[in-house]
């Protein structure tokens, strides 16, 4: 026999070797070195639990932590790749091309070229709401109407109330129209009658006022009625030049502002009669009206009684005398109608008495 003295002394062969059944009560645990095995993957985080794969069919697959997304392999043991994660609950699979695009929109050159089609959309979307806008409301010739200056203003006012002092009143053309109101003093504009209608209302509401009448219903109902007269003396010259058969270079826009030039001298009545009474209101009712009317007459004779061809002279024999007769009725209706329409807007607004 050989002696090994690292053996130690061996037992008596008169003493049983005891046996241990339960082996855990020694010390020893038969998983210790399963799981200090089963995180093969070095620069993976504890926080990640391992688990069979689902393509092997065994369970499901494990849930990573996105904190340590960055370091997961592409491949596991067994050849087996990576099972394809829905994105909405590993977001890790897009964070590569997140930050990638995120690099790129950082360059100056991809700013540059997203402002200029920014640009570009902002243009094109103008075009269009520029040219849907023009077939419902003429912007663009809009704008000639309120092409006006304090100068012409002052001048077009003085014309008002003393056109029997002017004597010219021709209207300048240019090759693509009429010249601006503000170069040329006789050409009909849009801003005096819309700034007029706008001073009537507050000037009944100061009257109102004075009279202890004031409600904003009652503002409300002489702005809604003074605009409704205005619509409808338009529609009503409009279908008389249609009825009549009578061509002229008027646009309804010119119809609009000479009939709107009555607000001037209804302001004006509605002002002296706070100071004269019913008296004064009816002689600064008619000197205004009358004026006005000669204004008219003036300023629609070049465009009302020219001759804008000849369709009128095919329904009669006399020809040019009776298309004449038609355009000059024509003319004096609407110079007819602009004292009625004054008085009836005003005379409700009268005080009992003179302040």
């Amino acid at each position: 026999m050989h002696f090994n003295a690292n053996t130690g002394p061996r037992p008596s062969l008169g003493r049983k070797v005891k046996r241990v059944s339960d082996v855990n009560a020694m010390g020893y645990n038969p998983y210790e070195n399963a799981n200090s095995q089963s995180n093969i993957y070095p620069n993976v985080g504890p926080d990640i639990p391992t688990g069979v794969y689902p393509q092997d069919g065994f369970g499901t697959a494990p849930q990573y932590n996105s904190q340590n997304f960055g370091n997961i392999p592409n491949h596991v043991p067994g050849n087996n790749p990576r099972p394809n994660f829905n994105p909405q609950q590993q977001p890790y699979q897009n964070s590569f091309a997140v930050s990638a695009n995120l690099s790129m929109l950082g360059q100056p050159v991809v700013q540059d070229m997203a402002m200029q089609y920014g640009q570009q959309l902002a243009g094109a979307g103008k075009t269009i709401i520029k040219q849907e806008m023009e077939k419902y409301v003429p912007v663009s010739k809009l704008k000639y109407y309120f092409a006006v200056d304090t100068k012409y203003v002052l001048k077009k006012l003085v014309l008002l109330f003393f056109p029997f002092t002017h004597s010219d009143w021709s209207v300048k053309y240019e090759q693509d129209g009429p010249v601006q109101p503000r170069f040329e003093i006789n050409a009909p504009d849009l801003y005096i009658p819309s700034m007029a209608y706008i001073t009537y209302i507050l000037i009944a509401g100061l009257v109102l006022g004075m009279q202890d009448k004031f409600t904003p219903e009652h503002i409300g109902i002489t702005a809604s009625s003074a605009l409704a007269w205005c619509v409808v003396e338009l529609a009503v010259y409009s279908c008389t030049l249609y009825v009549i058969q009578v061509e002229t270079s008027l646009k309804t826009l010119d119809l609009l502002a000479y009939s709107g030039y009555k607000f001037v001298g209804t302001i004006f009545s509605i002002l002296f009669s706070l100071l004269g009474g019913k008296g004064g209101f009816y002689l600064a009712l008619i000197y205004t009206n009358l004026a006005l009317a000669f204004f008219l007459v003036r300023s629609l004779k070049v465009q009302v009684l020219a001759e804008h061809g000849a369709k009128d002279n095919s329904y009669y024999d006399s020809g040019h005398t009776t298309g004449h007769k038609r355009r000059l009725y024509f003319l004096l209706f609407v110079a007819a109608m602009q004292p009625l329409l004054s008085w009836w807007l005003s005379f409700h607004l009268l005080p009992t008495t003179a302040v």
